[in-house]
């Protein structure tokens, strides 16, 4: 679906928010030549539910990080909770920042993002061993909350979001990896021609097998072995039908078009109690 075309009007793009939030970056540099309005949601659940509404006609959500791997609430709301379909994967480097109001005598509370906080957990205990760490619903809710001059508040965010609100930097770069990335996915209500599709891509689904046979879970692995599909992903989350009870993404290298591709998915889908396909979809890095 070209966005120019969402129902004869502007599309709209919703995110994460509020503003200064790393997925606003991606959401900026994404569509940064598209005539598109924006709209910021208070949590990942919220915004990809509005895509599922036609509130907008595309969400773009955090999935997986490199230091500390999968965001667990897009994963579940996708499996349980929604029908939608990945359009694009985008790769977005995160640096982030140390980040007052003023420079205090002593930070003693640092708030962020959990997935943030977790990302420079060596680093901040390494220059605010006292400081407690306090979760909040995104890296911009730290911005605003230490922007509204609570004494020895710090946030950890970007240098977007410590220039949106006026901000200093304290220090820079204190992700715990220089290598520090997180994988954004494009949401929306329909799959991409997939025909038009070009390398590097990706197709991404998730099962449910029969847990309670020996071997299950070989057997799927090996519908994707013995066609030489590439996995490049496995995760498994609790099924919500009991305890012991898991479903499985699964991420391969290609698109739905390649003749191996498709032949192993129809295979796991021929073996599962309980299948969904999220199409294929291009990878970008920026």
């Amino acid at each position: 679906m070209e966005l120019s075309s969402w129902f004869g009007k502007e599309a709209i793009i919703g995110y994460l928010g509020p503003h200064g939030t790393y997925s606003e970056e991606v959401a900026f540099r994404l569509y940064n030549k598209e005539q598109v309005s924006f709209k910021t949601y208070s949590s990942i659940d919220v915004a990809i539910k509005a895509v599922e509404s036609g509130e907008v006609s595309q969400g773009i959500v955090p999935v997986e990080n490199s230091l500390e791997g999968s965001v667990n609430v897009t994963l579940d709301i996708l499996a349980h909770e929604v029908n939608l379909y990945i359009r694009k994967e985008v790769i977005w480097p995160v640096r982030h920042n140390l980040l007052v109001k003023e420079h205090w005598d002593d930070v003693k509370i640092i708030v962020s993002h959990p997935q943030a906080l977790a990302q420079c957990r060596h680093n901040l205990r390494r220059l605010y061993p006292d400081a407690e760490l306090r979760a909040m619903n995104s890296t911009a809710d730290a911005a605003t909350l230490v922007a509204s001059g609570i004494e020895n508040y710090a946030a950890v965010g970007s240098q977007s979001a410590g220039a949106l609100y006026n901000l200093q930097t304290i220090a820079g770069d204190i992700q715990d990896s220089s290598t520090n990335c997180t994988r954004f996915i494009v949401l929306g209500d329909s799959p991409i021609d997939t025909h038009s599709l070009s390398d590097p891509c990706k197709t991404s689904v998730v099962c449910k097998m029969n847990g309670e046979r020996p071997g299950s879970l070989c057997e799927i692995l090996q519908e994707f072995s013995t066609r030489n599909v590439n996995l490049t992903r496995i995760e498994s989350r609790p099924a919500r039908t009991g305890m012991g009870n898991y479903i499985f993404f699964f991420d391969m290298d290609g698109s739905i078009e390649n003749n191996s591709v498709r032949s192993a998915v129809e295979a796991v889908k021929e073996k599962s109690l309980w299948f969904k396909s999220f199409g294929s979809y291009p990878i970008c890095t920026l």
